[in-house]
């Protein structure tokens, strides 16, 4: 769906102190890709073992550092059950996964965590990391040496690792970077459906120098505004004049029993259309909402059960990552912005803007951005019923 906006709000292009409390740089120095790993016969076994291990001492670590005890101690207390490398992972993965709880109203003394997983953090000393290293594209090595009572410091498991082709040159230079310590990378052995999955971190800057779509030179900004069954884009001048709206829509994914591996991929792409879009229409500023302003996350209830609870469970935060990394491949130059009151806002202007709610949501992002000012104004209540009986 394509429109433009002919009722033009103008905004006086007041750039200076643009970059206040309320709009930042979103700061990304990794960007994720994806492999398999294939391990056999007794590795395999060991391989899942580790996991169990690793998948434990997380939720423990939930529950110590939730009850106050400091991040050292709890680390002292992991490496009884696994080596120091694995347990500072471990304990950092519990703290993103208290912040997650509390940012959806859980209480983390009841995190559960089902899949089994292994997480090692990047050691740029240590070939590239300390406990989950790749030797060549197609070679895996994990350590298995668990504390000082099982294991030993030379006990790996071997896997092979697949990754598709067009990531096999970015994967090789990383590879050899790492091995002359050049450079870390954090990895994650995930076990899912049956099929066990390697998720690496791989420096933004590599990943760009083979993945690079385009060198945005335009004037014009594009706001989003993303949502689990649709992303809102407005398309602005440097004036706050809109130029045009788009709005792309996958409500299917929210429908009961909608495969959750089905729904990913259709935000994605839905995502990278907008964005190819907005590349070919001169712009060159590209504006996301800045979900770390919101303490806690809200979504409308509707009287589909299984719907809430798909639109609630919607990770947003991992879709706003990956529409950051998916804009820095066309070189846009990329800003988060306080969305506080947007949503409460728009809905009073909407009419006024002859726009639904989401796409004038975007459109208050671009305004924020673009003058502060004239933002405050529009939440002074009698400012708002003056555009509304206009």
């Amino acid at each position: 769906m394509n429109t433009t906006y002919k009722c033009c709000y103008a905004i006086s292009p007041n750039l200076k102190g643009v970059m206040c409390m309320d709009i930042r740089t979103p700061k990304i120095d990794y960007v994720t890709i994806s492999g398999r790993v294939y391990v056999y016969n007794e590795d395999y076994q060991r391989l899942v073992y580790l996991a169990y291990r690793f998948r434990k001492a997380v939720v423990k670590a939930t529950r110590m550092l939730t009850k106050g005890l400091s991040k050292e101690y709890v680390t002292k207390v992991i490496t009884e059950d696994l080596n120091q490398g694995y347990a500072k992972s471990v304990v950092d993965i519990a703290k993103l996964l208290i912040k997650s709880a509390e940012y959806h109203g859980s209480n983390p003394l009841k995190i559960k965590v089902k899949k089994l997983f292994i997480v090692s953090k990047g050691e740029a000393f240590i070939k590239g990391n300390q406990n989950i290293r790749l030797v060549s594209s197609d070679k895996l090595l994990i350590s298995y040496h668990l504390n000082g009572r099982h294991g030993r410091h030379d006990d790996w498991i071997e896997c092979e690792a697949r990754f598709g082709e067009e990531y096999i040159p970015l994967v090789n230079e990383v590879i050899d970077r790492a091995m002359n310590n050049e450079l870390s990378y954090n990895a994650k052995i995930l076990f899912r459906n049956g099929k066990i999955y390697l998720h690496l971190s791989v420096p933004l800057e590599l990943y760009i120098k083979y993945f690079k779509k385009g060198e945005a030179k335009g004037g014009n900004i594009a706001c989003f505004d993303l949502n689990s069954d649709r992303i809102n884009m407005v398309i602005i001048d440097r004036q706050g004049i809109i130029k045009e709206t788009k709005t792309e829509w996958y409500s299917e994914v929210n429908r009961p029993k909608y495969p959750k591996n089905k729904a990913w991929p259709l935000r994605l792409q839905a995502l990278g259309r907008l964005l190819k879009y907005a590349y070919y229409h001169n712009v060159s500023t590209v504006l996301y909402e800045d979900l770390d302003r919101i303490k806690r996350r809200r979504v409308k209830k509707t009287k589909n059960r299984s719907g809430n609870r798909k639109a609630s469970n919607f990770p947003k935060k991992k879709l706003l990552q990956y529409a950051i990394t998916m804009a820095l491949k066309y070189n846009f130059k990329v800003y988060l912005v306080n969305p506080s009151y947007t949503s409460r806002l728009a809905e009073k202007l909407k009419n006024a803007f002859c726009l639904d709610k989401h796409t004038v949501s975007a459109y208050l992002l671009g305004l924020r951005y673009l003058n502060p000012e004239t933002y405050k104004k529009l939440l002074d209540r009698d400012t708002q019923k003056l555009l509304l009986n206009q």
